[in-house]
């Protein structure tokens, strides 16, 4: 047996932002049951604070919250990390989800939510997060950007770009599939790894986000197009 055979990996540590006594617990249970460390909040200013003092590796959002809102919560963590978070709202069709994706989140779920999709949620974002920081030595160059896979970075004409690890695996996958047309459907399945039933917000909302970061005119892209009826394309406009 080698000396390090004995070593475990420290559990991940899941922020658990809600305000209902009820449904924190049964998040804490269900987390806890897989094998990963809690903390808990029960409104945006205590979320902010345990952020700020402790090692999370993802965030479960609800919206609704005393002090201030998920939206605030989401805004302040995003100032200081690119940490996986799903956001928790009540209303699946409301402005609430393209809202809080808009500001960061990496993806949502609606209440009442069903715990074991909820919990397939949380284990793709937790092994994205570990893929992404596992050894690839890529460098990809797409125009004036330069993607260090390995490295989790890009940078646009040198300058270093701030992505969250949802908007830079989108990034990739796109380069490592540079001209090519992705459909809404291949990237869900790709970049969040499971079924969202046609649902193509995700997507919209962060090549937006992502768009904006990467190009020096989103309004006439030059670089991430939009392929209508088909998807999205990126490569250099000539």
């Amino acid at each position: 047996m080698t000396p390090d055979a004995n070593v475990q990996r420290m559990a991940d540590t899941v922020l658990v932002v809600e305000d209902d006594h009820s449904v924190r617990a049964l998040l804490r249970m269900l987390l806890e049951d897989e094998g990963l460390d809690v903390l808990a909040a029960a409104s945006g200013p205590e979320a902010v604070e345990l952020f700020g003092n402790a090692h999370v590796d993802l965030v479960l959002l609800d919206i609704r919250l005393p002090g201030f809102d998920g939206f605030e919560v989401c805004r302040r963590i995003r100032r200081l990390s690119n940490v996986p978070i799903i956001m928790v709202t009540a209303q699946q069709d409301s402005h609430d989800v393209v809202a809080g994706l808009e500001l960061g989140a990496d993806d949502y779920v609606t209440k009442p939510f069903n715990d074991r999709e909820l919990m397939a949620r949380v284990r793709t974002q937790l092994r994205r997060l570990q893929l992404s920081s596992a050894a690839d030595s890529d460098i990809i160059r797409v125009g004036d950007l330069e993607i260090r896979a390995g490295e989790g970075t890009v940078t646009k004409a040198g300058e270093r770009l701030s992505l969250t690890k949802t908007e830079f695996q989108l990034l990739v996958h796109l380069a490592r599939n540079l001209n090519l047309v992705l459909s809404r459907e291949q990237l869900l399945e790709h970049v969040w790894g499971y079924a969202y039933h046609g649902d193509g917000r995700l997507v919209d909302t962060h090549i937006a986000r992502l768009r904006a970061k990467i190009e020096s005119s989103p309004a006439q892209p030059a670089l991430l197009h939009t392929v209508r009826g088909l998807g999205y394309r990126l490569s250099v406009t000539p």
